[in-house]
């Protein structure tokens, strides 16, 4: 049986289809040969099959040539309707394909039931033996044909049984990797499940600081230092089963112009290059800075210097690739297409000052005398009436992966700028000292001098609204730590008015605490050193986190603690940079965890009704029964959304994943609405849920709960 001659591949054994060329020993299947099905022995060819969008219909993708011979006739192709095509050989079965065939679709082939799908990752596994050939595709069998068998002559030529397959490219664009021949039949199964390729793509869930216009294309602002706004996006590596790739690899973000993929290239008149990333708090060009693969993922904080005006008003795509390898499509990424656009400034104020409900007694209290989540193990009085809505789709308040967040950004002049915002010096922001302008600069929304604030401004307030997540967090960092609760307050409710969001009052409220504890637990953690290895943050971050969340019997498994390591972003040390993504998405975690009836129901293991820290693809997983079936409909998990980090309004918020009557996976938001007047536990809300009313026992399973 011959092996496949070592050829020109790419990295970890990918090959375009003009690089393919296997040899095959039909010896191998006229007898000797294990595992032979309809008499004789056989051999197995299993490769995965990448089509690129332009695979056109009636296409060969693998040609079978004789040793010798010139004529190349198919083996493998796709017919009229996509469908994958295999043909019996050449020198073993009567009724391959001859040079007169025409069309060779006519000819006696097996044909899979499905469409092949394009840009997509799909595995091939061809059986052959003298009387039967099988198809396989993702490891099941589709299609199988009883052939008739030459007869077995006297030959002379030491190649009468070489065959040579060989890829075609003239009307196909696709890829080849890992392609075997073995000489055992039954083990295609072992091969699609062992070593998958890869595929790099956009978690669109989680961008932010982006806008959508009515066309669907996105907005994005940019332009001078002064003017332009962090944009955020994450790239994911996974293999062909959607689980998470950890290989050491970069990937590099540039921007190219949306109708030819042409790179946007510095003009002369430019000083700096179209696309930014910021990196520790100052900005590089973003080719000069790739990102490393940390857990399949990596997160992109872009700013675009080109507008669209200035390049005949072109769109422009974000465009993401792997650094030091041969460039293939499922290893590229490309975003929507972004028109890129300046905001001027406002002339004026924005309108008369308006007048919020005064902050009550008890929340006076509770951030002056810094109490709520601290060592004390006490919640703040004004969490303690805090507690869940009816699981019911009326109450939903979106579907976590639905669309993107939508910001408008609105600037404001200097006599809006009252407030002095000093950043902290254990603060690091995410600009440069040149972006003064922006609402992520190091001096913030200020003016000039602390005395002359009593308040803050309705420009000041709309822009925090409409403001990203980024930016409200660098905002906050600096309002928290110099002034006093009356001014936080007055904020919180300010913007809870005008945003008509309550939960943007309470991420407020919760901030000054929230960047003190992180601060005193870091400040332990680094021991004053810039980094820390991770093996000795894990204790204190656990310790901190079962203080906060007021439980004593549940802590972080080891589970747990992955996540929270791909949230940090972070190897086997993190920075400062790490530490605050962690903690600005643990904090109000913990947070929701110290109300009594919520912590209730993180306590009880037997059965487990809230999950620990588990990403939106394990609890999908968890609720499959294999890789195609789902669980029965009502059957959920209820977890913690891992891409809603503080001020984020859904913070700290659960969504439940389940498996609805349509027989799809639904994630939906669970409002906590902050009212005393809400009585029963959380089984007897998620009762009410229409979807959910057949469930009953509920039994533990290792990362999902099920009925």
């Amino acid at each position: 049986m011959a092996a496949p001659p070592a050829e020109p591949c790419g990295m970890d054994g990918y090959r375009g289809l003009r690089d393919v060329r296997v040899d095959l020993d039909l010896g191998a299947a006229r007898g000797g040969g294990e595992g032979g099905a309809g008499g004789g022995g056989g051999f197995t060819v299993c490769f995965w099959l990448y089509l690129s969008g332009p695979a056109r219909p009636s296409s060969v993708i693998l040609h079978q040539i004789t040793a010798g011979g010139d004529n190349k006739l198919p083996f493998l192709a796709l017919s009229e309707g996509n469908r994958l095509l295999l043909f019996p050989l050449l020198r073993l079965h009567k009724e391959a394909p001859g040079a007169s065939s025409c069309p060779w679709t006519d000819t006696t082939n097996i044909s899979a039931v499905n469409e092949c799908p394009l840009e997509k990752w799909v595995h091939i596994g061809c059986e052959v033996t003298e009387n039967v050939m099988r198809l396989h595709i993702d490891g099941d069998l589709v299609a199988e044909a009883h052939l008739c068998a030459l007869p077995s002559e006297p030959v002379n030529q030491d190649d009468a049984y070489q065959i040579c397959l060989v890829g075609n490219s003239d009307k196909v664009e696709g890829y080849v990797y890992n392609i075997q021949v073995l000489s055992m039949l039954g083990t295609i199964h072992e091969q699609y499940t062992e070593n998958p390729p890869s595929k790099l793509s956009i978690d669109y869930s989680c961008c932010d600081g982006i806008e959508v216009g009515d066309d669907g294309i996105w907005c994005i602002v940019g332009g001078k230092a002064s003017c332009r706004r962090n944009f955020i996006m994450e790239v994911v590596l996974t293999n062909a089963f959607g689980e998470p790739v950890n290989k050491d690899t970069q990937i590099v973000a540039s921007l190219v112009y949306a109708d030819n993929g042409a790179v946007v290239e510095k003009s002369r008149d430019d000083a700096e290059p179209p696309l930014l990333i910021a990196f520790e708090g100052l900005e590089y060009p973003a080719k000069s800075r790739p990102l490393p693969i940390l857990r399949g993922r990596a997160l992109f904080k872009l700013k675009i210097s080109q507008l669209s005006s200035k390049c005949d008003n072109k769109l422009f795509r974000i465009y993401f690739s792997t650094l030091h390898v041969q460039k293939y499509p499922f290893l590229e990424a490309s975003s929507k297409p972004v028109r890129c656009i300046s905001r001027g400034r406002p002339n004026r104020p924005m309108g008369p000052r308006k007048r919020t409900s005064s902050a009550t007694v008890g929340e006076i209290q509770s951030v002056n005398n810094h109490q709520g989540f601290g060592r004390d193990g006490k919640v703040n009085a004004c969490l303690q009436s805090h507690d869940l809505v009816c699981l019911h789709p009326s109450k939903f308040l979106k579907v976590e992966v639905d669309g993107i967040e939508t910001h408008k950004i609105l600037t404001q002049s200097e006599q809006d700028r009252k407030l002095v915002l000093e950043t902290p010096s254990v603060t690091r922001t995410d600009s440069t000292t040149s972006d003064s302008d922006s609402i992520d600069g190091g001096s913030s929304w200020s003016g000039s001098d602390r005395d002359e604030v009593e308040t803050f401004s309705d420009a000041m307030v709309f822009r925090y609204c409409l403001e990203g997540t980024c930016e409200r967090s660098t905002f906050l960092k600096g309002a928290a730590s110099s002034i006093n609760v009356d001014d936080l307050i007055a904020l919180a409710n300010q913007v809870s008015l005008y945003s008509g969001c309550s939960h943007h009052r309470y991420q407020i409220i919760i901030s000054k605490q929230l960047l003190e504890e992180g601060a005193d637990t870091w400040s332990r953690i680094s021991k004053n050193k810039e980094r820390a290895l991770w093996s000795s943050a894990v204790p204190e971050i656990v310790a901190k986190f079962m203080d906060i969340s007021r439980s004593a019997n549940r802590g972080l498994s080891e589970q747990d603690l992955e996540v929270l390591r791909g949230i940090a972003g972070c190897g086997d040390d993190l920075g400062r940079d790490e530490f605050d993504r962690l903690w600005y998405w643990l904090y109000p975690v913990a947070a929701s965890l110290s109300k009594d009836k919520i912590n209730n129901l993180w306590a009880r293991t037997e059965p487990v009704w809230i999950e620990g820290l588990i990403t939106k693809e394990e609890a999908e997983n968890a609720l499959r029964s294999s890789r195609e079936l789902l669980r029965k409909p009502g059957t959920f998990i209820l977890r913690f959304p891992t891409t809603r980090s503080w001020p984020h309004p859904d913070a700290g918020s659960l969504v439940v994943t389940y498996v609805g009557f349509d027989n799809s996976i639904h994630h939906r938001l669970l409002s906590l609405d902050f009212s005393a007047a809400r009585a029963g536990s959380l089984q007897d809300l998620l009762l009410q849920e229409p979807e959910l009313l057949q469930l009953g026992r509920v039994d533990r399973l290792p990362t999902a709960m099920r009925n």
